[in-house]
């Protein structure tokens, strides 16, 4: 396969409307663009997600990459998109299976070592997912935030490795629920 579409969100003040993140593998020169009205930040996950890939041994496809991230006209911020991107990379050049990608909604800021760092708005996209019906992969320093959300899953990942030995179906995520009073 080479095109493979996740599901992620952006933040609008308090709501977090989904985000398709669409990632397409062509023949030609080797090239990594992002489109779909993305800021500096989003940018520049360009290089996050080569970095991470490649520290976590995964094969970082030599081809001409096309990101979009839908709608178009919404503006899209901060690294919380580098999850998804990444994982969309994997799954569109066959390096993770792409059919339970629709199960999940992802977010989270890579290091360059592959380990995912916090995001803001866990609660606002936690919200999101549970409304669509998916569950919520994101870093474990927001967890015990999206796990407000009543009846939401959410699974706390520590790394990009982690994400694709549950996808593989070789090590589950744990599933974080709130403390109720």
């Amino acid at each position: 396969m080479s095109l493979a579409v996740l599901h992620s969100r952006a933040l609008a003040g308090v709501e977090a409307p989904p985000v398709d993140v669409e990632v397409h593998l062509a023949n030609g020169l080797p090239s990594f663009t992002i489109v779909g009205l993305p800021e500096a930040e989003v940018k520049e996950s360009k290089d996050r997600v080569r970095a991470a890939l490649q520290n976590a041994r995964f094969e970082f496809p030599l081809r001409r990459i096309t990101v979009n991230l839908a709608p178009a006209d919404l503006p899209k911020e901060s690294g919380r998109l580098d999850l998804p991107i990444a994982l969309g990379i994997l799954a569109a050049s066959g390096q993770i299976p792409a059919d339970k990608l629709s199960e999940y909604e992802f977010a989270g800021e890579l290091a360059l070592t592959g380990a995912l760092r916090p995001i803001r708005g866990a609660l606002a996209m936690t919200l999101g997912a549970l409304k669509d019906g998916r569950a919520f992969v994101l870093p474990p320093d927001n967890a015990a935030e999206a796990a407000l959300v009543e009846n939401a899953t959410v699974y706390a990942a520590p790394s990009l490795l982690a994400v694709c030995a549950h996808l593989l179906g070789q090590a589950n995520l744990p599933s974080i629920k709130a403390h109720r009073r």
